[in-house]
């Protein structure tokens, strides 16, 4: 036996370092239209990190295979990829009036159980506040078929997060920093 057993799961992907995280809700779960609450991230990919992509392209077609039971479910046939809901989505066409999505993809993945999220350093990110929308890092993603009343299709899993750098925060909320980065306030002193 080799020494390198460990079996890669296609349908597993780490995203680049320049993905940027928004609506972070991963400290706490968070119900959508009355669902069983989640802990969910919107991940921004860069069109220009061309290889996250194609990895994520490449693992929607293995869980698609993998699925193909799933999603043929009482059908006769299992529906083309092409025809079925897929979570790698063009920021450009569906989010035009929001520059966060401009030039990129994104992907929403959730998870019921909450995910790791450790720094650079691999260090466990225990502070709240270090974590928000707009911040960048890598984020551990499993893509896998679904068919629940009649909607057939690819989800993505939330496995883990690592917190890269700060960014600017997204929802139009300064930072402390750019409100108080100013030397002269004209409202001081009158």
């Amino acid at each position: 036996m080799s020494k390198n057993t460990t079996v890669k799961n296609p349908m597993k992907v780490i995203t680049g370092e320049d993905t940027r995280w928004s609506y972070a809700n991963v400290w706490e779960p968070k119900s959508i239209n009355g669902g069983t609450p989640k802990y969910s991230v919107s991940l921004i990919i860069p069109k220009s990190d061309t290889k996250t992509v194609a990895k994520i392209k490449a693992a929607i077609e293995a869980a698609y295979a993998e699925g193909e039971s799933k999603l043929k479910g009482n059908s006769k046939s299992v529906p083309p990829l092409a025809s079925i809901k897929t979570p790698l989505r063009d920021g450009d066409v569906e989010r035009p009036d929001d520059p966060a999505y401009a030039n990129a993809y994104f992907i929403n993945a959730n998870s019921a159980t909450a995910p790791g999220i450790v720094d650079v350093d691999l260090n466990p990110v225990l502070t709240r506040s270090e974590v928000y929308s707009g911040v960048y890092g890598r984020a551990s993603i499993t893509l896998y078929a679904f068919n629940s009343n009649g909607n057939r299709g690819i989800a993505c899993g939330l496995n883990n997060l690592q917190l890269i750098r700060a960014g600017e925060p997204l929802g139009g909320k300064a930072s402390a920093e750019s409100d108080f980065s100013t030397d002269a306030d004209e409202d001081f002193l009158n």
